[in-house]
Order: structure tokens, then sequence, then C-alpha cells
């Protein structure tokens, strides 16, 4: 078997509900045919850099496969049938990365710094703000 990551954008007007439905479909098609999805993961609703089929934006959803290429050609059929996705990209990749994508990360890195209790750059400032008066 061969390993894959693909990346789906899926219309913006789609519910949470809907779309986890749509990933569900997605991953049954890997199932019954003896494959697997070892991960995904929801990126959430994020800006399109250009309008694509009359969208601004788009809900984001990676997947990491371990399947033959019989069946991505099914799931890449299946995707462009799909009138709820707007754009897919499929690549072949050496070994499936175990750890979270980049945008994960970036993301978790982001939520842990706007909490307040890391807010430290704020204190600094306040206290250096307070000494100058």
């Amino acid at each position: 078997m061969s390993f894959y990551e693909c990346v789906i954008i899926a219309r913006q007007d789609l519910s949470s509900q809907q779309v986890e439905v749509m990933i569900e479909k997605l991953i049954n098609i890997f199932t019954t045919n003896e494959c697997q999805v070892s991960n995904h993961e929801y990126w959430g609703l994020r800006n399109i850099s250009y309008r694509m089929k009359k969208n601004k934006k788009g809900h984001y959803i990676l997947f990491k496969i371990d399947a033959i290429p019989s069946v991505m050609k099914e799931f890449e059929r299946q995707m462009s049938i799909n009138e709820d996705i707007i754009r897919y990209m499929s690549i072949h990749v050496n070994k499936l990365e175990e750890s979270p994508s980049i945008v994960m990360q970036n993301k978790n890195q982001h939520d842990d710094n706007s909490s307040p209790k890391n807010n430290t750059y704020s204190n600094e400032n306040s206290t250096l703000a307070a000494k100058e008066m």
C-alpha cells in the first residue's frame, strides 16, 4: 500500500455537522476497501486567497491515508462528483507523519499564546510604563 495526504476545501455554507457527515462518507470509501485513514484533521473555516466557485471561505480538511492506488482513484472520483467540495489535492508521500500538521501546531501555539495566564508581554509593558511615569 502507498501513503497519501489529501487536503479538501468544502463550501463555506456547510454546517459543522454536514462537514462531519461528508468526512465520514469519504472515510467509508477506504474502510470498505480494506484501506485506512490513519488521521484526519479539521482545520476549520478559513479564508481562501482567491474566489473559487463564488466562495471566499472554505472548510479545510486534511486526510492522512494508507491505500492502494485504485482506491485513491475512486476517492478522487467521488470528490470530483461531490458538489460540496470546491477543491482537493492528493499527494503521494514516502511516510505518514504521526505528529499534527503545521497548521494544527500553529493553531495550538496561537491558542496557548492568547490565554491570559501566558500573557507575560503585557505585564512587562505595564510595569515599564509605570516606572516611566
